[in-house]
C-alpha cells in the first residue's frame, strides 16, 4: 500500500502509522489488495478546505475532509495493476476542533476522519439513514481494532 502524505501540516508519525493500520485494516475488511493500492492525503487548514468545498462541492463553507475518489464503486476496482483509488483532504485545524467538541483525542478525530474518508473513496455514502449506519458501523470496527473505540454515544 502505499499512502503519500503531504508534509504540510502533517501530524506527528504515531498518528500516521495509526493510519496506516486503519487502511491496511479496512481493505482487509473490504477484501482488498492493499499491496496494489495508493492514496494521497493533504492537510490544509480552514481557508483551503472551504475553497475546496466551495469548487468541487458548491458549499462555501468549512468542512472536516473531502474524498475525492477516482470509482464510483468497489465493483469499478480493476483487477489487476495499481489501484490509484483517490484523494483524501483533511482539514486540520477543523478536526483539532472537533476533537475538542468531542471530548475525545485529536488522534482519534484525525484517524476517524481518515477511515470515513477511505470509506467514501470505496464507494460509500450516508445519505440514507440506512448508508449511515452501515457506514457508521464500518467505522466503529475499523476505530475499536485500533483501540481509538468511542468513549460515549455523542461522540464519533
Amino acid at each position: 500500500m502505499d499512502i503519500q502524505f503531504s508534509e504540510e501540516r502533517k501530524p506527528g508519525d504515531s498518528i500516521i502509522e495509526k493510519m496506516h493500520g486503519a487502511a491496511e485494516l479496512l481493505f482487509r475488511e473490504e477484501s482488498l489488495p492493499s499491496d496494489r493500492i495508493s492514496i494521497s492525503v493533504t492537510f490544509v487548514d480552514s481557508k483551503e478546505i472551504m475553497e475546496l468545498n466551495r469548487i468541487y462541492r458548491d458549499k462555501d463553507q468549512v468542512t472536516d475532509v473531502l474524498s475525492f475518489p477516482q470509482f464510483s464503486d468497489q465493483k469499478d476496482l480493476p483487477d489487476e495493476g495499481p489501484i490509484l483509488l483517490g484523494d483524501v483532504v483533511i482539514c486540520t485545524e477543523q478536526a483539532l476542533m472537533q476533537a475538542e467538541e468531542y471530548g475525545h483525542s485529536a488522534e482519534r478525530e484525525l484517524v476517524y476522519l481518515f477511515v470515513h474518508s477511505l470509506l467514501h473513496l470505496l464507494g460509500h455514502a450516508h445519505d440514507t439513514a440506512e448508508e449511515k449506519s452501515i457506514m457508521r458501523e464500518k467505522e466503529e470496527q475499523i476505530m475499536s481494532q485500533l483501540g481509538l473505540e468511542r468513549q460515549d454515544q455523542n461522540d464519533r
